[in-house]
């Protein structure tokens, strides 16, 4: 298929263009930047140019295409709303090129956005209220309005190449001089290698079906403190418990996620697109990456 893709040259997108071109498909990628385009094409990809807020872009690009991965976001920590408005409108306009063709559009969401007690499953719906990514909603509206829709969750990514969550608390842990977590750092987050994620968009997307909501989570659940325990050590730092009070001064736009308790399981998604991960876990990552090696 050739596929459109957005966000082909960020963390994710670095190893999903890749992903697709080695599986024979053809990849037109969205390019923001002349940085972009050079990431694309060094990987193999058509380039596109465009971004988000180029709507007009958006739906000539899905309509160029047999098929539409959605993987970008402006990830703003501080201002998530304005980030999950960009990522609805966006959503809105690839799902009103495709709708009514038998084009598949797989849209990415996270587990943290996911309403449910307990250990969330693929049969769970999105949190009702309270969060600002509206990727969901977002998605379900698309898919009401005869787009074909395939949902994919991504749990905290992880590799070589990774500039966000994790690297926000190192770096966070670096010029605070400790390692914290909130309470009894018993908060499990689900987890997946970058590499691992790419497989399953591209698996979502020869073999996933519309309306269907897909894991990639490798690790259902990694507790916080552990995290927290081998940043600790690769600092040579104290490792410290806060009470949530003193985690939302110390952690600040960071402290809803430290302080989320988010187990979520694939078993669903390894059945049903035969996806089976196999990279390290993010402990064994934060091991024996290149986390501490990136510039402070």
């Amino acid at each position: 298929m050739r596929v459109f893709v957005t966000g082909g040259s960020g963390f994710v997108g670095a190893e999903l263009v890749p992903e697709l071109i080695r599986a024979g498909h053809r990849v037109l990628g969205l390019a923001r930047s002349e940085a972009s385009a050079r990431t694309l094409r060094a990987a193999g990809a058509e380039v596109h140019e465009g971004n988000l807020a180029d709507l007009d872009g958006l739906r000539r690009g899905a309509v160029a295409a047999d098929a539409v991965i959605h993987a970008a976001f402006d990830l703003d920590l501080a201002d998530w709303a304005k980030g999950g408005e960009a990522d609805r409108r966006a959503i809105e306009a690839l799902g009103a090129a495709i709708a009514g063709s038998e084009r598949l559009l797989v849209v990415t969401s996270g587990a943290f956005a996911i309403g449910a007690p307990g250990v969330a499953s693929e049969e769970d719906g999105a949190r009702a209220g309270g969060h600002p990514r509206v990727t969901e909603q977002a998605a379900a509206e698309a898919s009401a309005r005869g787009a074909r829709v395939a949902l994919l969750r991504l749990g905290v990514v992880h590799g070589d190449g990774d500039r966000h969550f994790l690297p926000a608390l190192i770096a966070l842990a670096r010029a605070k001089g400790i390692s914290a977590y909130v309470g009894d750092g018993a908060q499990r987050w689900p987890q997946v290698h970058v590499r691992d994620a790419a497989e399953a968009y591209r698996l979502t997307l020869e073999r996933g079906a519309a309306g269907a909501r897909y894991h990639a989570i490798a690790e259902e659940g990694v507790a916080v403190r552990e995290i927290a325990a081998v940043i600790a050590r690769k600092l040579g730092i104290p490792l410290v418990a806060q009470s949530p009070e003193e985690a939302a001064a110390h952690f600040g736009v960071l402290a809803p996620f430290v302080s989320a308790d988010r187990p979520t399981t694939s078993a669903r998604t390894r059945e049903e697109l035969g996806w089976s991960p196999h990279h390290p876990g993010v402990l064994e990552d934060l091991k024996a990456g290149n986390y501490f090696t990136l510039p402070a």
